[in-house]
C-alpha cells in the first residue's frame, strides 16, 4: 500500500521543511514494513509538497505512525497537512524501469 500526506507549506518555511520531512522519513523508514519513501513538491504550485512512503500493508503503516520516534518527528509538521485521506491500496502497477 501506499500512504500520501500533502501539505501546504509557505516559502519562508519551504528549507526547513524539507530537513524536518528527512527527519521523519529516517523515522519511518526504521519502522516494519516500510518499504520506501521520498519527499515531492509540485512544479506548478512550490507551496503544495507530498510525502509519499510504501508499506507491506495498512497494519504497518498504522502501527509506523504510532511509534513514539515517528509521532516526535511527524506531529508538528500536522497543522501544515492537507485533510484528505492517505492511504490507498495499490490496484495495478508497473515494474519500475531497469536503468541503462
Amino acid at each position: 500500500m501506499i500512504a500520501i500526506t500533502r501539505y501546504r507549506v509557505p516559502s519562508e518555511e519551504a528549507d526547513g521543511f524539507a530537513a524536518r520531512m528527512d527527519a521523519v522519513l529516517a523515522a519511518l523508514s526504521a519502522s516494519p514494513g516500510f518499504r520506501s519513501g521520498r519527499l515531492a513538491r509540485t512544479v506548478d504550485d512550490p507551496a503544495l509538497w507530498a510525502l509519499v512512503t510504501e508499506w507491506d500493508g495498512a497494519g504497518y503503516y498504522r502501527r509506523a505512525l504510532g511509534a513514539y520516534e515517528v509521532r516526535l518527528e511527524f506531529v508538528p509538521l500536522a497543522a501544515m497537512a492537507v485533510d484528505e485521506p492517505g492511504a490507498y491500496e495499490v490496484v495495478s502497477a508497473v515494474p519500475p524501469v531497469p536503468e541503462s
